[in-house]
């Protein structure tokens, strides 16, 4: 900020006095290099994978298509991780159609690593006595913490994820508000599988999960790209 007492034809001070008007806007976004997005990716997927697995090991559920996933499990003797991939293929042409390649690649290969990771996670810890709160607080916080990071390189893990961002990008609506309203009839469908009081908590879990997502993933808040 100038300080000469010889202008006289000086304007009122301002915050962004001594800037060009370049720099008095908010800097261009600055795009993630491959590299980060590769290990950005590969971090969202082991901690959203990871929180599914303590959801599983308390035999409760969460929204989206990984509680559908989860549910699903408890009937059919198939792994987590084929189901999941099963329940998110109508979703991917949903994301090349609205998204494009790049973002339904990325969201592709996403849940195919959660798909690979969550099947690593049982060989590698074994079997878990844990308690429920622990394990439905904790696992959604972790997915949600997971979810936070792939969002934010331009991912999802599919499902109401895609749509949740959709929406989010074309109306404003925050995509953890969106997908909390959806969660909400994958939880109460858990009735029909899961005793009242594990829905209950699993319906806690998946509130703190989609407001971990809403609270922190605004529409033009993170310039990352």
């Amino acid at each position: 900020m100038s300080t000469s007492l010889t202008v006289t034809t000086a304007v009122p001070a301002t915050p962004e006095e001594g800037t060009t008007a370049a720099h008095a806007t908010p800097p261009s976004a600055v795009r993630h290099s491959l590299a980060e997005d590769v290990l950005g990716i590969l971090t969202g997927t082991f901690a959203a994978s990871l929180g599914l697995y303590l959801l599983k090991s308390s035999e409760a559920v969460t929204g989206g298509t990984a509680g559908l996933a989860l549910l699903l499990s408890y009937t059919i003797p198939l792994p987590f991780g084929v189901i999941f991939m099963a329940v998110n293929l109508p979703f991917f042409g949903l994301a090349v159609w609205k998204k494009g390649w790049n973002f339904a690649l990325r969201t592709g290969a996403s849940v195919a690593l959660v798909s690979v990771m969550a099947s690593m996670h049982p060989a590698a810890l074994g079997a878990l006595d844990i308690d429920p709160v622990y394990g439905v607080l904790g696992g959604n916080l972790l997915a949600g913490v997971g979810l936070l990071i792939i969002f934010r390189h331009k991912s999802s893990l599919g499902g109401f994820n895609i749509l949740a961002l959709l929406l989010q990008d074309k109306l404003k609506w925050r995509a953890g508000y969106v997908q909390m309203v959806l969660d909400v009839a994958i939880v109460l469908a858990a009735l029909a599988l899961v005793p009242p009081l594990m829905v209950l908590l699993s319906a806690a879990g998946a509130t703190l999960l989609n407001l971990i997502v809403a609270l922190n993933h605004r529409p033009g808040r993170y310039l990352g790209r």
